[in-house]
């Protein structure tokens, strides 16, 4: 059994939620835009699996992968940025999602949180939405969960995105 916590789009900053939501978690799944200090300050408290989104510096590039395959719990997870959502692929991540054949999909990119099945390619569909300040969402977003094996007791916490604290602080 392990508890995972999952989260996107911080764009530089580390709510103090964060800290609070995830203190039970394992590992954290990262789904990418990152930003500075972010990926060290969670590795310093915290196992992290992370890839790179598209505001992401060049240094992240060469640090991560634009999309991450692995398993957990016996749980096969496909993790990438721009994803989409079930029906709304891109092509060649859709090919690629055919191939792999997951059972958790992880993306980020869009700062909509939105957990759903897709019943077509059978895997769970987590965006997180967004944790940090930048961009249009109204209140930022944090997703918890189980593997035992499969998800169990999916959990959600949203905030207001002005009070977060930045990273290293």
């Amino acid at each position: 059994m392990k508890r995972i916590g999952v989260l996107s789009d911080t764009h530089g900053t580390v709510p103090p939620q964060v800290y609070s939501f995830f203190k039970d978690c394992d590992e954290l799944w990262h789904a990418g835009d990152i930003g500075p200090g972010v990926l060290d300050e969670l590795r310093s408290w915290k196992e992290v699996r992370a890839v790179w989104g598209n505001c992401d510096s060049f240094s992240l590039h060469y640090e991560l992968d634009e999309t991450a395959f692995f398993v957990v719990e016996g749980q096969r997870v496909l993790m990438t940025h721009i994803g989409g959502w079930p029906g709304h692929y891109p092509y060649a991540l859709r090919r690629r999602l055919e191939l792999a054949r997951p059972d958790i999909f992880v993306c980020g990119h869009s700062h909509i949180l939105k957990v759903m099945y897709d019943h077509e390619l059978g895997f769970l569909h987590i965006n997180p939405g967004a944790a940090g300040r930048q961009g249009l969402h109204r209140t930022s977003t944090l997703v918890r969960f189980v593997l035992d094996p499969e998800p169990k007791g999916l959990e959600i916490m949203d905030f207001a995105k002005g009070g977060a604290a930045a990273a290293g602080q």
